[in-house]
Order: structure tokens, then C-alpha cells, then sequence
């Protein structure tokens, strides 16, 4: 029975080994941004300072950027600003290390990475867009940028047009009233001239047939 549980502790911590395995201690080298996903292009979420402990939970096979922790929060940051321990040395963490670090090849997956750490951050929100790859998600917001100026210019373009067509239209009224004013100032000095003077304006010479008596 004793052997029993000898066999069966000794399983359980066979189980528990890669578990104990997931993380690495490093330092960071410089400061550098902590970001939300492996490039610099992802929203950085805190700045470590340089020679930081942080705990290393799992690099990239493809690309040297490492899943990291620090003060409890977690991100990522490039491989070439974390060292960690290695034979009595410090190295910088790359592939060739993962293993006999301890460290484990991961994936990253925007969805299931940012639900659990940054439901609470303002970019959340964009996570869509984000879910596609940075280049995917700038893309479109230059796209959206583009849009909003290319609104912006038409709506400016309109409103000048309208404020240039204002000032024809009261430019024209003007005209037509200066004209209306000097037609009626000419039809009065014509009706003017037009009237036949009084009689008794003239003085009457004797014997004119047309001055009354």
C-alpha cells in the first residue's frame, strides 16, 4: 500500500512538471513598452523599467517575442530587451534558449488573450479590428481617416459653394435694385419734363391770342 502512494505521488508531480515548467525568470535591458500583442504596432499597456525581474510564460516559434509578466499585469515584449539566466550567464532570450530555459512555444490569439487581460482597456472595443492583425487594423483606420477628410473637404467645398452663390445672389439683388431705383428715378425726371407748364407762368404780351383776359 505504501508503494502505492509513492507511485501515485511521483505520478502527480510527473503531471505537474511542464505546469511548474511554464514560466522563466528575465530582465528587461532597457525600458520598454509591455504591449498588447507581439509587435510594436499593438497598443503598449505599461512601460518596464530597465533591469526588472519579469516572469517569461512563453515566446513566439515564428517571431522573438516572448509573453510576459510583470507586477501582474501581462504582455509582450521582444526578445532582444529580455535577458534571463543561462548557465551562470545572462543571455538574450531567442529560440535557441526556449528549451533549456523552460520556457514553452506559444501562440497568441488576440480573442482569447485580450478577453482575459484587457477587457477593461479602451481598445478593447476595436478588437475586431484588431483580431485581423495590426497592418489589418491601421489599414482601416487610415481608410476611415481618408473618408473623414475626404467628408470634410466635400462639406467645406459645399459650404463655400453655398456662401459663393450667396454672395452672387445679393450681388445680383443689389444690382437690380440699383437699377429699379435709377429706372424710377428716370421715369419721374421724364414725367417731369413731360408737364406742360401753367399759362400763368408766361408773361402775356398785349395782343396775344393766347393769354386769357
Amino acid at each position: 500500500m505504501k508503494n502505492l502512494f509513492v507511485k501515485i505521488a511521483a505520478a502527480g508531480l510527473l503531471m505537474l512538471a511542464p505546469a511548474i515548467a511554464q514560466a522563466a525568470e528575465g530582465y528587461s535591458t532597457a525600458n520598454v513598452n509591455m504591449r498588447a500583442g507581439p509587435s510594436t504596432r499593438y497598443p503598449a499597456v505599461a512601460v518596464i523599467p530597465a533591469g526588472s525581474s519579469v516572469e517569461i510564460r512563453g515566446c513566439l516559434s515564428d517571431v522573438n517575442w516572448c509573453d510576459v509578466e510583470f507586477y501582474g499585469g501581462r504582455g509582450w515584449v521582444s526578445g532582444q530587451y529580455v535577458q534571463a539566466l543561462y548557465q551562470q550567464r545572462r543571455v538574450y532570450v531567442g529560440p535557441q534558449y526556449y528549451r533549456p530555459l523552460g520556457i514553452p512555444m506559444i501562440r497568441f490569439s488576440v480573442d482569447n488573450y485580450w478577453d482575459r487581460y484587457y477587457r477593461n482597456r479602451d481598445f478593447y472595443r476595436d478588437r475586431d479590428r484588431w483580431s485581423r492583425g495590426p497592418d489589418y487594423y491601421y489599414r482601416d483606420r487610415d481608410n476611415r481617416d481618408r473618408d473623414n477628410r475626404d467628408r470634410d473637404r466635400n462639406w467645406r467645398e459645399r459650404d463655400g459653394n453655398r456662401d459663393g452663390r450667396d454672395r452672387d445672389r445679393d450681388w445680383r439683388d443689389d444690382n437690380q435694385r440699383d437699377d429699379r431705383q435709377r429706372g424710377e428715378r428716370q421715369r419721374d425726371d421724364r414725367r417731369g419734363d413731360d408737364r406742360r407748364p401753367d399759362r400763368r407762368d408766361f408773361d402775356c404780351r398785349p395782343g396775344d391770342p393766347t393769354c386769357d383776359e
